[in-house]
């Protein structure tokens, strides 16, 4: 007889499976790391939080421990976030909370502590029995809306309750406040942000879909600080932000104090994360072990007011030596960035760009559905307001018919019956009291209807039009900014030791070339030596058949170039970025340098060196509209461009100076006559503005350009046709008029001159550089050009082919020995 007993089926025999013990690890490690991943380490690209500080802020806001509230202890809101969604310890709940009350580690704090919450010297908080806590408002803004379904809501642990997945976060909470910690395998570390930087660059990059990287950093030019100090190199920025790493170089604030008795280097903000009784320990070692020499003392007289921390120098040491060891040894510490977070509930290194891009999607799915609710309810409201204002418009009938029935029930069946109202406006209109019959109580009720009605319309329109929903985030956006904006704490330096491009390239004076196709190149001044006028000049351009000069003008290597275009679009280059070539290359074309639009041509060009934020672009065009734009709504030009003007009916923009609001402004048309008029006459707008009107031209007529002169100006007028001819003439021939005006007779163009090409401002001095469209280069000083009256035909400047034409003319002074 067997021993061996068979197996029911259906019983545990059934159930085993045979694996292999590695395999087994293996997956149960991997379960092991995701959970960890998701349920503890990274925070969500959404709402910027971990776990536990979403559990901590929810169960604040469940308890009604909000910034209007009084202090709460924080064992009660620690007992509360474990005993209701966070079953992990008390100890870490409570260290999550300190942290979220520091400002030395939140650049924005989401806590309002109360009571000894640690220092920066590392002092560890107070015990949770003994502090206290509340909301700060900005948390309240990561909290807004959730009662109005904007977020998935999940179980508990215990699935006794349900806690948010996400929270709305008004404010991209992850590049503000960053966030840090290690998982199973990988670990992030987001710096923190300055909030009014972030949010311009959430609202630019909402407007502008395929803003890069690069065109974000114009609003956001690198991490900012909860305790200031200064980023070193934004080489290291720009990578971090590109591609979701980098190594940030954070030194602590210093300044010199020279004394007759020995100078003085007092610390005033330190690295992020830097423990200051620890950096003040680590003086003190290098002092005494001799790797530091120079220090006659150290004081560590930092108050609540701010960190101070004072280096006393002896006598005659050297303050650079000693500068140097401390920036080698305890200065500079460095940040790793690792931009790591969940998306979609997977880790994943984002940039710059990405983190926002989710951060907005975010916030477009919040007011959806957040639009969504408010509008079931308004519409629910209304539903209630039409019964009530049909039962006012029936009252008798109504107080009649609901006397006259046994009960509530028969009341409302009647009503229903009789004037086909819905159970919900049945039974609201049952419980109606006599007072409200009354002819103010209908007044309100109708008041009250048309409100909610206009409500419905407006999230209706929200829910329907992409652009609405665009203008609603962003309001809310601006909003955050002008509630919790602040100034930027951290400072960013160029690396020492970098050298840029600029640094390279010597100071020089030089002539840039484009065509009418887009041929561009720039050639030393040095090329073009001076002659007599009259003269045929020498070739500066080997043009492609069919091509012909647009423009020459001359500038400085380091100059800015701003290139504003026939659409009235504006581009932003630097003088040395465009090829140095020879004078008869051809040269590149000009798309490689900048992001012009197919049909789009480079018109006017204006080399900026000095120029002031108080000042004005003034623009003109073709058509004799005039416009000026303060210069501080062209200080981030993408490398895209931006609107310049706008233009209509197939206008042009021809001409660009700049003015500082005590200018005149002389405009020259092709039919040779002038205006000159005071720029006040022309008030600031906008950059999407067309202007106004600055010269009424005769039928025909159109703009050649534009030059800005003082009132009192005693230099003179160069004018120059397309034929090569031209004269110069004193400004004070051309009187101040009203804008739109005809003008005056500046030169006669007719068939021996053409018409006009340009005109310009000149004085004793400078040089004049005239440019054939075949390519002909001519330089000459500007007294070879005789100084004649208005109204005249003026004398050869340029000899230019029966076949060939003037492009234009330009203006240089050249550079003294000091400048170069």
């Amino acid at each position: 007889m067997s021993s061996e007993l068979p197996t029911p089926a259906g019983q545990v025999g059934d159930e085993i499976e045979t694996v292999r013990v590695e395999d087994e690890m293996e997956q149960s490690y991997i379960d092991y790391a995701m959970s960890v991943i998701a349920g503890r380490a990274l925070p969500d690209v959404r709402d910027g939080l971990k776990p536990v500080h979403r559990r901590i802020l929810y169960a604040m806001h469940e308890a009604g421990i909000t910034s209007n509230s009084g202090h709460r202890k924080s064992s009660s809101i620690v007992g509360d976030t474990m005993g209701n969604f966070h079953p992990h310890g008390d100890s870490a709940i409570y260290d999550t909370l300190v942290r979220m009350a520091q400002d030395f580690s939140m650049r924005y704090p989401l806590v309002d502590g109360q009571g000894n919450f640690g220092s920066v010297d590392g002092d560890p908080a107070a015990a949770m029995r003994y502090t206290e806590s509340r909301m700060a408002p900005i948390a309240e803004e990561l909290l807004a809306d959730i009662e109005k379904d904007t977020v998935d809501f999940e179980p508990n642990y215990d699935d006794r309750l349900e806690e948010p997945a996400v929270l709305p976060s008004a404010i991209p909470n992850l590049l503000v406040n960053g966030s840090s910690g290690i998982a199973v395998g990988m670990s992030t570390n987001v710096p923190p942000h300055n909030l009014s930087e972030v949010i311009d660059a959430a609202i630019h990059l909402l407007e502008n879909p395929d803003a890069t990287v690069t065109d974000l950093m114009e609003f956001v030019p690198g991490p900012d600080f909860p305790t200031g100090a200064t980023i070193v190199g934004k080489n290291a920025i720009k990578q971090a932000y590109e591609t979701g790493r980098g190594r940030l170089r954070v030194r602590a604030n210093y300044e010199i104090e020279e004394r007759p008795k020995g100078d003085r280097i007092i610390l005033t903000a330190l690295p992020y994360q830097q423990n200051k009784s620890k950096l003040v320990e680590r003086i003190a070692d290098m002092v005494n072990e001799g790797d530091l020499e120079g220090v006659r003392d150290l004081r560590d007289e930092s108050d609540r007011d701010g960190i101070r921390v004072v280096i006393e120098l002896k006598r005659g040491a050297n303050t650079d030596i000693v500068e140097n060891r401390l920036l080698e040894s305890v200065l500079e510490r460095t940040f790793g960035v690792i931009n790591l977070a969940l998306v979609d509930g997977n880790p994943e290194v984002l940039t710059l760009k990405e983190m926002l891009d989710h951060y907005l999607d975010h916030r477009r799915e919040v007011v959806r559905r957040r639009s969504e609710h408010d509008l079931a309810e308004a519409e629910d409201r209304a539903h209630i307001l039409e019964g009530r204002l049909l039962a006012l418009e029936h009252a008798e009938d109504v107080v009649e018919l609901i006397r006259n029935s046994e009960d509530r029930d028969a009341a409302k069946a009647a009503l229903q019956a009789e004037y086909d109202f819905s159970q919900a406006q049945a039974q609201h209109v049952v419980r109606m009291q006599l007072g409200s019959l009354t002819s103010l109580e209908r007044s309100e009720i109708e008041s009250e209807y048309e409100d909610v009605k206009a409500r419905i319309e407006r999230l209706q329109t929200i829910l329907e039009d992409e652009s609405e929903l665009r203008e609603v985030i962003k309001s809310e956006l601006q909003a955050q900014k002008e509630t919790y904006g602040d100034e930027r704490r951290t400072s960013i330096i160029e690396a020492d030791g970098e050298v840029t491009d600029e640094d390279l390239i010597p100071q020089e004076d030089v002539l840039i070339t484009l065509s009418e196709e887009d041929y561009i190149k720039r050639v030393p001044m040095d090329e073009f030596s001076a002659q007599h006028r009259g003269g045929k000049g020498i070739i500066g351009a080997d043009l492609k058949e069919g091509d012909q000069i647009a423009t020459a003008f001359p500038a400085r290597t380091h100059d800015t170039l701003l290139c504003f275009t026939d659409a009235g679009q504006v581009y932003r280059l630097k003088a040395y970025q465009v090829p140095e070539m020879s004078r008869t290359a051809r040269g590149t074309s000009a798309i490689n340098l900048l992001e012009l639009d197919g049909d789009e041509d480079i018109t006017a060009v204006v080399a900026t060196r000095d120029i002031d934020e108080d000042q004005y672009l003034t623009m003109v065009t073709r058509d004799g509209y005039v416009k000026r734009t303060p210069v501080e709504d062209f200080k981030n030009i993408l490398s895209t461009g931006i609107i310049a003007t706008r233009l209509e009916d197939g206008d042009e923009l021809v001409d660009v100076v700049i003015t500082d609001d005590e200018s005149q402004i002389v405009i020259g048309t092709r039919g040779g006559r002038a205006i000159r008029f005071p720029e006040t006459d022309v008030r600031a707008m906008g950059r999407t503005a067309r202007g106004v009107r600055g010269i009424n031209l005769e039928p025909g007529d159109a703009v050649a350009g534009v030059t800005a002169v003082r009132p009192t100006d005693d230099r003179y007028l160069l004018t120059v046709t397309e034929n090569g001819y031209g004269k110069r003439t004193r400004l004070s021939e051309y009187r101040a008029q009203s804008r739109n005006g005809k003008g005056l007779m500046d030169i006669k163009t007719g068939e021996r001159n053409g018409p006009v090409a340009t005109l310009r401002t000149v004085s004793e001095g400078d040089h004049v550089i005239a440019m054939s469209e075949s390519g002909q280069i001519t330089r000459m000083p500007v007294e070879e050009i005789s100084a004649i009256g208005r109204n005249t035909k003026g004398v050869l400047v340029m000899r230019v082919e029966a076949t060939d034409r003037l492009a234009g003319v330009s203006i240089f002074r050249p550079m003294t020995e000091t400048e170069a």
